[in-house]
């Protein structure tokens, strides 16, 4: 089992780490990872990983067996042998736009409170697919609430809840397409506002900015129709 320290503190960037694994394929699996691996329509992060004299490009990360992560090395890297020191370094510029992106779509499910039925991140945009068969009247309306959402400067916060505790409350998953993984025992919650003041409550095991203010202003691209019942709103930063 990975230690998961994307999961403690997810603005770490640097982290020393030990090699446990390294697959047929390449893949290295560290004790403890600041890379978050590729789900929940969020890519896997990218970076640098230091040893022996060594500084490789980890192009991505992916899930493993079980609870593992694995960080996937550009072709022709030397690879560490198991037991070996390391130290991790994040690509924090693409890791940062991951989570402002990530933050963003959580309140673009709340300005527009329909299913949602698909989602992606990059790092230079994002958008989620929405059980909507006809397009939105105003879409600069769609835009504007989202904008003041984010100037608010709400807080992000996490909270845990018993798989049971979701069972109860099915009206917490708004994702369609992607359910939140059962099975461990506890489902991540992730808050955006207050509890007092609560904006949003959803289950993610995504990366998240601290607060709204950090997203910055963005911008509604196209909204496109995605079959009968679907249609997808892609959303960019403005800096």
């Amino acid at each position: 089992m990975t230690d998961l320290l994307f999961r403690q503190d997810a603005y770490l960037r640097e982290a020393d780490a030990v090699v446990v694994a390294v697959s047929e394929r390449g893949g290295i699996v560290l004790d403890c990872s600041l890379f978050y691996p590729n789900g929940g329509g969020q890519p896997g992060d990218a970076g640098r990983l230091r040893f022996d004299g060594h500084d490789i490009e980890i192009v991505t990360t992916v899930k493993g067996e079980g609870d593992e992560v694995v960080l996937v090395p550009a072709e022709g890297s030397t690879l560490p042998a198991v037991g070996t020191q390391t130290v991790q370094a994040l690509d924090w510029d693409k890791r940062l736009s991951h989570m402002r992106i990530h933050t963003a779509l959580h309140l673009l499910s709340v300005v527009i409170p329909l299913p949602v039925t698909g989602g992606q991140v990059s790092a230079v945009k994002g958008r989620l697919d929405f059980d909507m068969p006809n397009a939105p009247d105003d879409k600069q309306a769609i835009e504007d609430s989202l904008n003041e959402l984010i100037s608010r400067d709400l807080v992000i916060t996490e909270d845990w809840i018993t798989d049971a505790e979701l069972e109860a409350n099915p009206t917490l998953v708004k994702t369609m397409s992607v359910k939140p993984p059962r099975g461990a025992g506890r489902v991540r919650l992730v808050r955006i506002g207050t509890p007092q003041e609560q904006v949003d409550l959803q289950p993610c095991g995504g990366t998240h900015v601290r607060r709204t203010s950090e997203i910055g202003q963005v911008r509604l691209g196209k909204i496109e129709k995605k079959g009968k019942q679907n249609r997808r709103v892609n959303l960019h930063l403005e800096s």
